[in-house]
């Protein structure tokens, strides 16, 4: 299953619908540093690969926009350390 992932700005979340369920990315960002505080995916979707696929989908919309993360929640930040290619996006502190 292939799921589409859209960045609500003004609810600062990313989002994906699936099966009528609504998986998010809750965000805080300050200039260029995205800040990643929560991921919440619908007991309904769990096993499915959901949470992997909008964590991916908000990190290359991250990426797209030029952004650094700082990957607060442990679900994202666990996804980082298990994808390389993701890490440069990994904010310094």
């Amino acid at each position: 299953m292939k799921i589409n992932v859209t960045n609500n700005r003004s609810a600062q979340q990313f989002e994906a619908v699936v099966d009528g369920y609504r998986a998010i990315i809750r965000y805080t960002q300050a200039d260029r540093t995205m800040t990643m505080t929560h991921t919440e995916v619908p007991d309904e979707l769990g096993g499915q690969g959901v949470g992997g696929q909008l964590v991916r989908g908000a990190l290359e919309l991250a990426k797209a926009e030029g952004l650094q993360v700082a990957p607060d929640c442990p679900f994202i930040a666990s996804y980082i350390d298990k994808h390389e290619e993701y890490q440069s996006l990994v904010a310094k502190s």
